[in-house]
């Protein structure tokens, strides 16, 4: 086993669902996959076909909204799957790009493999059903937040669950992130600096 999948490894084991020589097997499917700064790992249109564990680096997804301007939908930082799951799980053509904001390498396997291993190994189903359940309970509660929150609160969460994201994502792309105007978050960052 490749030394440099712990990460991978220990992300399969987290749900205490997998013990360790079932995720050895498990992630010896899994590929290398590097992107540089500023690449694509998913354009609008194609159908995403590969679910990422992110190793190192950081990466957004984003859209067009209908004035054509770029809305950032998600952060990623080490340690999670980067994937659009729509895309992937119904094969159908992604409106979501997701790009490298820095150099990043992370362990790929392809949605006809994962789907292989979901049917061979009930753990790893387990496991994948697990991962799904979270990534809707996140998304459920952003969505509430844009709704119930103030934009210093939902300022505050990504502060608080994605800190570094502040040095490697343009102010422009976590204002639209957190729906706000880029002279909305400075006044906020303002503020926020002030109470701390």
């Amino acid at each position: 086993m490749n030394n440099s999948k712990t990460q991978l490894l220990h992300f399969l084991q987290k749900t205490n669902q997998i013990h360790s020589v079932k995720a050895m097997e498990i992630a010896e499917h899994f590929n290398e996959k590097i992107i540089a700064k500023g690449d694509f790992h998913l354009r609008e249109n194609y159908t995403c076909n590969e679910y990422l564990f992110l190793d190192k680096g950081y990466m957004r997804a984003f859209a067009y909204n209908v004035e054509g301007a770029d809305v950032t939908t998600e952060f990623y930082a080490a340690g999670q799957v980067v994937f659009e799951v729509s895309s992937f799980f119904k094969r159908t053509p992604s409106k979501e790009n997701i790009q490298a904001l820095t150099d990043c390498s992370g362990w790929y396997i392809s949605y006809q493999q994962l789907n292989a291993l979901f049917h061979s190994i009930p753990e790893f189903r387990e496991f994948g059903r697990s991962v799904l359940v979270n990534g809707f309970a996140s998304l459920k509660s952003r969505m509430l937040a844009m709704i119930t929150a103030t934009a210093e609160e939902r300022y505050n969460v990504l502060l608080h669950h994605n800190p570094d994201i502040f040095q490697y994502a343009p102010l422009k792309n976590i204002a639209t992130f957190l729906g706000v105007t880029d002279t909305s978050l400075s006044r906020i960052r303002k503020q926020v600096l002030k109470k701390g």
